[in-house]
């Protein structure tokens, strides 16, 4: 919503993912450039800040304010005796509040944002509109029956943690929808919709609700029937690297691998989530190599070539993770993510990178990679 409304009002605007490693002087120099350039920022997020530096925030956006309201063109600023202001600069902040590492806002700042409450958004109409700008003539319906899926999937489904079907679930359909009219433009819209919804869905599925799942698509997509994809090399090569790993080439197992192949193509991040010894790195490594050696050859687009970096995040505490400020020198030396992030972004061509998280999920890690995973795709450190 921020970042709409700055696009229609013609404002540069910075999305920030806050964290609890924020301190005062890193906010301070936040606020300096937004005062001096005029620009919007949104803090993502904003509630992860440890509350002792939320009431000192406090302080610094009052002064801002009282600036504007004072209709000053310079004002001094957290040490800086002259700080051109300009008038449009604005801070909008988000927050998700009684989640895990939140602190309650303290009543200073409260007073200083005006709150606005977000409902659920129409599915369904972002859907068709989405729908006709891919191409599609039969939007509405198709929308309606995208929504009603997810509807009956999340009434009829068994409940796990990682089910999902809020609105980024309905968007990466539409994304797939939208990449397969591309592909095939004489064929058939329900069949396109149908193989968006499976594929992106399928995959996440435990093996007791997927019959049920082909019962509500089959229900909302009467007499359409999915041809057969054709992965005949992709198969044929995933079979080859199996064999020289000693693994055997289970069906099942290359269908995995085949629906992650899938999923990585409309999503830029994607979680791998199964028992120890599942299969889940081989999948990948395998993955990796049959995807580089099919891209080498020709057989596939050169931009298939797989850079992978593999770490454990949870070895390792949580600064040399992404970085930290230096207590004495106050100097930001570099995380083991912010490196790698910074190698993959120095290779610019079409090759795919991939960062492997390998190791169990916590919310202290994973919130600091939410702009990562979402449609900002920026990873903000706090230097």
């Amino acid at each position: 919503t921020v970042k709409d409304l700055a696009k229609a009002l013609a404002r540069f605007c910075v999305v920030f993912n806050c964290s609890d490693e924020l301190d005062v002087a890193a906010m301070a120099k936040f606020f300096k450039g937004l005062a001096s350039s005029g620009g919007w920022a949104c803090f993502d997020e904003f509630n992860r800040i440890d509350p002792e530096v939320l009431s000192v925030i406090a302080q610094q956006v009052l002064q801002i304010q009282n600036a504007i309201k004072a209709r000053l063109t310079v004002f001094e600023f957290e040490g800086t005796a002259a700080l051109p202001i300009k008038w449009t600069c604005n801070s909008f902040i988000t927050m998700n509040p009684g989640y895990a590492g939140r602190a309650e806002l303290p009543d200073n700042l409260k007073a200083l944002y005006r709150t606005v409450a977000m409902m659920v958004p129409d599915y369904a109409m972002i859907a068709e509109i989405k729908l006709y700008s891919y191409g599609y003539s039969i939007a509405r319906s198709l929308a309606q029956k995208i929504v009603t899926t997810y509807k009956l999937c999340s009434e009829q489904l068994s409940s796990q943690k990682h089910y999902d079907y809020g609105m980024r679930a309905v968007f990466s359909v539409l994304v797939a929808a939208g990449n397969l009219k591309r592909k095939y433009p004489s064929e058939g819209e329900d069949i396109l919709m149908l193989r968006s919804i499976s594929d992106v869905n399928l995959a996440k599925f435990l093996a007791f609700d997927v019959p049920l799942f082909r019962g509500i698509t089959s229900d909302l997509f009467p007499g359409v029937v999915l041809p057969t994809p054709d992965f005949g090399s992709l198969t044929t090569k995933l079979e080859e690297y199996l064999a020289i790993q000693h693994c055997q080439p289970h069906p099942y197992f290359i269908e995995k691998i085949i629906q992650f192949y899938e999923c990585h193509t409309v999503r830029h991040s994607v979680m791998l989530v199964g028992m120890p010894f599942s299969g889940k790195t081989t999948a990948l490594r395998t993955l990796q190599s049959t995807l580089t050696d099919l891209a080498q050859s020709g057989t596939m687009h050169a931009g298939c070539i797989v850079h992978m970096a593999r770490l454990n995040p949870k070895s390792i505490p949580a600064p040399c993770l992404y970085g930290t400020f230096d207590e004495v020198s106050h100097e930001w030396a570099d995380g083991i993510v912010a490196v790698l992030f910074r190698e993959f972004g120095r290779n610019q061509t079409d090759e795919r990178k991939w960062l492997v998280f390998d190791g169990p999920i916590d919310a202290v890690w994973i919130e600091n990679m939410n702009t990562v995973m979402d449609e900002n795709k920026k990873l903000c450190l706090n230097s």
